[in-house]
């Protein structure tokens, strides 16, 4: 059967042989890194099967709702199944978030009120939530509210900055912010005893805080969540992790009731809350997408760990490596060159299911301050559980890829850049 696959892989996609062997050697290599991934495969994958379990999940949860949206059963039970799987009080999870960073943004003027400050732990947050917080200007921000946002960088490892962290936890701050992921940073991602030692040194300097964690990216990387490490609430989008896939939109909040409750009146309107908001005929393909979760997530861990590998072996830098602790899904790699993370994206592109034949060009996309080149050959748009990288063409060059809802698929991903890589240096 190998040979069959070798021989599809030089035929039909011109790999050359001595890709072909390299990454034959490094599949054997990994194959105890790819077992830890199908064990917290297999636990998350239960996990969630008792959750839709134990909330009776039938085919009368998939009809929808029009309109408002009153007493939406369907609606209703995602919003348990979710909190159950991350071992949370409630959750809030809508179709009608559009993205990620709409998610954080609901989230974080849920929580924060005029005079609050909004203090980020881990560095600054990602690009897009610059015009939320205030950073940069933008209409209807945070800093407009009248929020004052500080941060504490990391410590040059990557690792949170515990000491620093404690010192500016003061009587004004309301909220803590964690990004799990690295974003455009090139850092480790926080992994959960790191978050529970943030979580620590708040604690101890204050009890009544918010912690809330950016958790895009990193569902069930883990066998637990942040809400399980002593996170108060988090928060990611349909379109990553939890959606499997098939999540055609959306995004979640999980946590303390009060808090999600406080999140709900945001996303709609003072005393009406989570209580609104018609599913639509969502219901299936969030409810499905969620199933497949735990699965998918694995597949495209297995994707980024070879890449890696591949890489490794050409020289190129990756963080993690292959062999590390994993936190999100994200694998970026050092190319060096314009060239170089211009031809890993065109790579990328082309072994997509979609738009294979679409060459990406950076561009000045909105919430950015470089140009970026992103390949995204996805069946639902901007989903990046789906196989896509992208970097800001900015020195040391840097391709983020995630997702791959198959691992073959990312393999051929990764062969492919890695032969145009060679041909190239």
């Amino acid at each position: 059967m190998d040979s069959i696959l070798e021989n599809l892989f030089s035929d039909r996609y011109s790999i050359s042989q001595d890709i072909i062997d390299l990454s034959r050697k490094k599949e054997e290599e990994l194959s105890d890194i790819f077992k830890q991934i199908e064990v917290v495969r297999d636990f998350n994958q239960l996990k969630v099967l008792s959750a839709m379990q134990k909330e009776g999940i039938s085919d009368r949860h998939f009809a929808g709702s029009s309109g408002y949206g009153y007493d939406d059963i369907g609606r209703d039970a995602i919003d348990r199944v979710y909190a159950s799987a991350f071992g949370a009080e409630d959750s809030l999870v809508r179709s009608q978030i559009v993205s990620g960073t709409h998610c954080l943004t609901v989230a974080l003027f849920g929580l924060l009120r005029p005079g609050d400050e909004l203090l980020a732990v881990t560095g600054k947050p990602y690009d897009t939530l610059d015009t939320v917080i205030g950073i940069r200007p933008g209409n209807g921000s945070l800093a407009e509210f009248g929020v004052n946002y500080s941060q504490v960088d990391l410590l040059p490892d990557g690792i949170p900055d515990y000491e620093r962290i404690y010192d500016a936890v003061n009587e004004k701050t309301k909220v803590v912010l964690i990004q799990r992921s690295k974003g455009y940073c090139y850092r480790p991602a926080m992994s959960l005893e790191n978050i529970a030692k943030v979580v620590d040194a708040v604690r101890s300097k204050r009890k009544d805080v918010i912690i809330f964690t950016d958790n895009c990216y990193g569902e069930f990387v883990d066998i637990k969540e942040p809400t399980q490490m002593g996170v108060d609430i988090m928060a990611g989008s349909l379109i990553k992790n939890p959606g499997g896939g098939l999540a055609l939109s959306g995004g979640y909040i999980a946590g303390r009731k009060d808090l999600v409750d406080m999140c709900g009146e945001r996303m709609t309107a003072p005393g009406i809350g989570k209580h609104v908001g018609a599913s639509q005929g969502a219901c299936r393909s969030i409810l499905q997408g969620f199933y497949f979760a735990p699965h998918i997530v694995a597949e495209s861990l297995k994707g980024a760990v070879f890449t890696a590998a591949m890489f490794e072996s050409l020289g190129v830098e990756c963080n993690p490596s292959s062999r590390e602790k994993r936190s999100d899904i994200v694998q970026a790699l050092k190319l060096g060159s314009p060239e170089n993370l211009s031809l890993f994206c065109k790579a990328m592109q082309a072994a997509a299911p979609v738009d294979s034949y679409v060459v990406p060009e950076a561009w000045d996309m909105p919430g950015y301050d470089d140009k970026v080149i992103m390949a995204a050959g996805a069946f639902v748009q901007g989903s990046s559980i789906e196989l896509s990288a992208d970097g800001p063409m900015t020195p040391p060059y840097i391709a983020y890829m995630q997702g791959g809802l198959t691992y073959i698929n990312v393999k051929l991903a990764a062969m492919t850049a890695a032969c145009e890589y060679l041909r190239k240096n």
